[in-house]
């Protein structure tokens, strides 16, 4: 029997990886945007992060009918009253470089003391069936945001993103325990017990 297809909604190499990794046990061919090149940019236009997963969700399933899976995630961080958030990818402009958001980031909380650095990060996952119907999937993961990137592992803020209780930053982590601890893994974890149940 032919695996069933799931769309993921993402060109974002780094995000699709964790989330093959996350559904390895499931009888999903993972697919992404590059596989549909026709369906382009989609905007993001929603007011949170569960209407931007959706709106990606929507844009993919009306091409594909298939089972779609839209992630939007990002940083919030207390000091900036929750700044970045949706705006996390492009906080430093549209051409989505982590390097550079990083960069803003550490500039913004320049002679910020560690107790007003808290953050946390956050995940909406948008999953629609082939028919058409929708379910969100929410998870989150608290911490600080480092004085300076640490780690080479993982991508967008995680070399910032410092877990005191580990005393590593996520971009430290093997990629087994970021996929244990992680906002996308504690929504995937959501999403996988749906799926479990729904089989």
């Amino acid at each position: 029997m032919s695996k069933r297809i799931m769309v993921v909604a993402t060109g974002n190499q780094g995000k699709l990886a964790e989330i093959k990794e996350l559904m390895a046990d499931f009888d999903f061919e993972i697919l992404s945007l590059e596989d549909y090149p026709e369906i382009g940019d989609i905007e993001e236009t929603g007011n949170s992060f569960a209407e931007n997963a959706l709106l990606k969700a929507e844009a993919v399933w009306k091409v594909t009918h298939s089972w779609v899976l839209a992630d939007d995630s990002g940083l919030e961080v207390d000091f900036l009253a929750g700044a970045p958030g949706i705006y996390s990818a492009r906080y430093a402009g549209e051409e989505k470089n982590d390097k550079k958001n990083n960069q803003k980031l550490l500039t913004a909380l320049r002679g910020v003391p560690p107790e007003k650095r808290g953050a946390v990060f956050r995940c909406a996952l948008a999953l629609l069936n082939p028919a058409g119907e929708e379910l969100i999937f929410g998870g989150e993961c608290r911490g600080i945001i480092a004085e300076r990137e640490r780690g080479e592992r993982g991508f967008g803020y995680d070399p910032l993103f410092f877990l005191p209780a580990l005393n590593q930053t996520m971009a430290e982590l093997e990629e087994e325990e970021k996929n244990s601890l992680s906002h996308r893994a504690k929504a995937m974890e959501k999403l996988m017990d749906y799926l479990c149940r729904s089989k």
